[in-house]
C-alpha cells in the first residue's frame, strides 16, 4: 500500500489478467509493497478489494482495508514461504486449545464438553485426526498421524486461503475451530466464541474490564475479515 499516502485516482475497476483479475486505479494496477502485481484468483476477492480503495476519501488507512493486506500478505509473505507457514499453524494441532479442559468447576468441565467435544468428532470424521482430551495445561501427547493428517489439511491450501486460514488459527489457538471455517462448518463468529469460552465463563462471573473488551472486539474483527475473505475465494 505505500504506493498511494492519499486519494489522487478517480476510478476503481478490476481487470482480468492472465493470472487472475487485477484491479486498476485509474490506469495504474495495483501492486504489493514487494512490487508484485496484485493478481487475485477470484473476481470477487477483486471486487472487494477494489471496494475497499473506492471507499477512500482522502488518505490511505490499512486498518480499513483488512482484504488490500490480506492479498498483499499472500503475495509477499506466504507465497515464498508457504511450507514454514503451513508448517506453523500445523503445529497448533499438536496443542489444539479444544484438548484442554478445566479440572472444575463441574459446570465449567460440562459447559466445555458440551461446546467442544462435536467439532473434535468432526475433525476426527473430516481428517481422520482424533485429538486426546485432559485436564489442566500439562502437554498432550496427541496420536503422530492425527497431526500429520491435520497438517496435511493445511498444506494442502494455496497461499490466500493459508492467509486467511493462519488469523483463524493463530486468533483462536485452535486448528480445528480455522479448519472448521475454512470448511464452512462454522462462521467466523461461532468459531470466536468457542475460542473464548472459559474467558466468556470467567467474565460472566467476575465481569470484563474495558481493555479485555476492545481486544476481545478486534480479534473478532480480525476474523471475520478472514473468514470473508475466504467467501469471496470461494465465488468465481
Amino acid at each position: 500500500m505505500a504506493q498511494f499516502n492519499k486519494r489522487v485516482w478517480t476510478s476503481v475497476f478490476v481487470q482480468p489478467e492472465d493470472a487472475g483479475f487485477a484491479v486498476y486505479l485509474d490506469k495504474r494496477g495495483l501492486m504489493t509493497p514487494g512490487r508484485a502485481p496484485l493478481l487475485l484468483p477470484t473476481k470477487a476477492l477483486a471486487q472487494g478489494i477494489a471496494a475497499e480503495w473506492d471507499a477512500v476519501a482522502e488518505k490511505v488507512n490499512p486498518a480499513d482495508m483488512p482484504l488490500t493486506r490480506a492479498a498483499n500478505s499472500a503475495i509477499d509473505k506466504v507465497t515464498p514461504q508457504h511450507k514454514a507457514v503451513a508448517d506453523m499453524l500445523a503445529e497448533y494441532g499438536a496443542t489444539d486449545l479444544l484438548c484442554y479442559r478445566a479440572a472444575q468447576p463441574e459446570d465449567l468441565i460440562a459447559h466445555q464438553a458440551a461446546h467442544w467435544d462435536a467439532h473434535l468428532h468432526w475433525a476426527a470424521q473430516e481428517f481422520g485426526a482424533r485429538l486426546r482430551v485432559q485436564a489442566g495445561v500439562m502437554p498432550i501427547e496427541q496420536p503422530p498421524d492425527s497431526v500429520v493428517r491435520l497438517g496435511a489439511a493445511v498444506a494442502a491450501c494455496d497461499a490466500f486461503h493459508l492467509t486467511a486460514l493462519h488469523d483463524l488459527v493463530t486468533i483462536s489457538g485452535s486448528l480445528v475451530l480455522g479448519l472448521a471455517v475454512l470448511r464452512g462448518r462454522l462462521n467466523a463468529d461461532e468459531a470466536f466464541d468457542l475460542s473464548r469460552l472459559d474467558a466468556a465463563w470467567q467474565a460472566n462471573l467476575w465481569g470484563e474490564d474495558d481493555e479485555a473488551q476492545r481486544a476481545a472486539a478486534n480479534h473478532r474483527r480480525d476474523m471475520r475479515a478472514a473468514a470473508h475473505m475466504l467467501d469471496l475465494l470461494k465465488e468465481a
